[in-house]
């Protein structure tokens, strides 16, 4: 049997893909975008109070009643200690947690634990308040 369709190959040139770790124009665009997807973690500083249910929260490390960074990830909220303790909070969704975001502007970390160190909320600050 013979065959009567016709097959044309066309043969096209490789195009050469830069990755964005040898590329620092794309390296640089990456690492301003804001961080989205699933496993965006998402910080904000509270130097307040904060009251869940009416009780206090007080650190169970140093016994600190203010001066707190709050970690949203996925649909926890955790809460940092200027001592280094951090403890998941269910009192606090994330709807509590989008609401207490004053400022809509982000700077970008690229690990938790550079955030955590460039805002104080890694040990070095124990016991003291920052205002």
């Amino acid at each position: 049997m013979t065959r009567t369709d016709e097959r044309t190959t066309t043969t096209t040139n490789p195009t050469t893909t830069t990755s964005a770790a040898s590329d620092p124009l794309l390296q640089l665009e990456y690492d301003s975008r804001p961080p989205s997807g699933p496993d965006a973690v998402r910080l904000v500083k509270c130097p307040t109070e904060l009251a869940l249910r009416g009780v206090p929260v007080i650190c169970p490390t140093c016994r600190a009643r203010r001066d707190w960074l709050l970690i949203n990830h996925r649909r926890h909220v955790w809460i940092g200690c200027r001592c280094g303790t951090e403890w998941l909070e269910p009192e606090i969704t994330r709807r509590d947690f989008d609401a207490m975001i004053a400022d809509p502007t982000w700077t970008h970390y690229r690990t938790l634990d550079e955030a955590r160190s460039v805002l104080g909320f890694d040990g070095l600050f124990a016991g003291l308040y920052l205002e």
